[in-house]
């Protein structure tokens, strides 16, 4: 982030802008609206500008004496030589100055503005794209509206109330969560403030009985953020405590509410483990302090997630809960690569199977997974892609069967290997495949040569042995 966000307090201080065009014109108005005092430096100036009463106007060239007092300055001139001048100026003095569209001359970047005052938000991109700024402006505008101002403005006459009740900041953020997710809300956007200010002294009266803690169980997807439910993104942003498997991306945690405290409780074969009978004790823990807690999983809870365990012994100990499913890896991966789990020339169905240890594996109904016209989504399988080829061909599944091992499906860093059943182990060494990742068994596998889109291209067992 090389541009640090902040919002600045301008009543009654001095800003210096140079320039009397309409650029110029319009960066005024914004600083006018913010009660800042305009010292203005141009040869000519607008009828606005110069008829302004509140601007001080300089109809003169800019000289770096025009800096004296202001706390920072705007440049908005067609000149680059003098926008060169007014940044020089400013860095002489450690000055901040934004020169208008030119980045590489600003140390500070004027946002595109949403204002739903008291509710103001800023869209930047650091310059490199301001119509792409503008456009994401466009697009909150129609989803923010005045009644997001109106709220704001309530929330801020009640703010001494809203304190002096609730000391406490985490009951006074569950308050405001209540307050802007419920019915004060409803009310303003029906332009009822009246019974919404009624309302909202209710809600706080009652804000101080005890809160009974509850668990939502999250599906996280298998790695990329934009795969998320809306559910899940709301469940994050309202957690006071998130207990997140090891596989969780980071490009999902970062959309959490940012004092929410986490905690890792993922598994890693061979390494450091947090058991699952600890995980339901920090689960039960947390939900009897009151807390909103979220058990962040990858993919989906319950597909091979052991989701259902952690509910039954919630469900034992009385704490209330609720599930936001999740996009399960094979759904992912395959769509990611290129495959599609079922098609009507190759496969009529598609099988979940989890491969998680040789032992696990030979419970398997091996017979059954070897029929053809059909589709294998092997989880946790990168330990036994020998057992799963011996198998499968043992009951009967062609050597030749098209496979594809998916590592970091969906992931920036996704890989995607294709072999057949025969090669399956010997490609998946040559590969140096790691987990997370998942194995597709089927003729839908070879699809991926001609229908990938997301990544580098798949690289089959033939090219990674020519490399060998």
């Amino acid at each position: 982030m090389r541009y640090f966000p902040l919002f600045a307090d301008l009543h009654d201080r001095r800003v210096l802008v140079v320039g009397g065009g309409a650029v110029a014109e319009r960066k005024v108005r914004l600083l006018l609206e913010a009660g800042a005092r305009v010292r203005l430096v141009a040869p000519e100036v607008t009828a606005w500008l110069r008829e302004h009463p509140s601007i001080t106007v300089h109809r003169e060239q800019f000289d770096p004496q025009h800096f004296e007092g202001a706390v920072f300055a705007i440049a908005a001139t067609d000149d680059r030589a003098v926008n060169e001048a007014v940044a020089a100026a400013g860095r002489e003095r450690n000055a901040l100055v934004n020169v208008v569209d030119v980045a590489e001359l600003s140390s500070f970047i004027v946002p595109a503005i949403v204002d739903r005052t008291p509710l103001v938000i800023a869209i930047s991109t650091g310059g490199v794209a301001p119509v792409l700024a503008r456009l994401v402006r466009e697009r909150l505008e129609s989803l923010i509206d005045g009644s997001f101002g109106q709220l704001a403005g309530l929330l801020q006459r009640w703010r001494g109330r809203i304190k002096g009740g609730l000391p406490d900041v985490n009951a006074r953020r569950r308050f405001y969560e209540t307050v802007v997710r419920g019915q004060v809300a409803a009310l303003v956007r029906n332009n009822d403030l009246p019974r919404a200010e009624r309302e909202l002294e209710r809600t706080l009266q009652q804000a101080d009985t005890p809160r009974q803690g509850r668990v939502v169980l999250v599906g996280a997807g298998p790695g990329d953020a934009g795969l998320l439910t809306l559910n899940a993104l709301r469940a994050l942003q309202e957690a006071d405590v998130i207990l997140h498997d090891r596989l969780v991306a980071d490009e999902v945690l970062n959309l959490a509410r940012r004092d929410a405290d986490r905690i890792c409780v993922g598994k890693m074969a061979g390494g450091h483990s947090v058991s699952q009978g600890r995980i339901n004790e920090l689960l039960l823990e947390q939900a009897r302090l009151g807390r909103r807690v979220v058990r962040l999983k990858g993919g989906d809870p319950f597909i091979f997630g052991r989701g259902g365990e952690e509910l039954e012994f919630l469900e034992q100990h009385g704490i209330p809960f609720e599930v936001v499913p999740g996009i399960t890896a094979a759904i992912a991966c395959g769509a990611y690569a290129g495959i599609p789990l079922t098609h009507r020339e190759h496969a009529q169905s598609v099988r979940f199977v989890t491969a998680h240890s040789g032992d696990s594996m030979g419970d398997l109904d091996w017979a059954t997974l070897a029929r053809e016209r059909q589709t294998l989504a092997l989880y946790m399988g990168v330990a036994g892609l020998g057992t799963i080829r011996d198998q499968l061909v043992r009951h009967g599944r062609a050597p030749s069967t098209p496979v594809a091992i998916v590592e970091n499906g969906s992931r920036s860093n996704q890989r995607v290997v294709l072999a057949t059943l025969a090669e399956l182990e010997d490609a998946g060494r040559a590969a140096a495949v790691k987990s997370p990742a998942l194995v597709i068994v089927g003729e839908v596998a070879a699809l991926a040569g001609k229908l990938h889109w997301f990544g580098s291209a798949p690289v089959s067992w033939q090219a990674l042995r020519a490399v060998a």
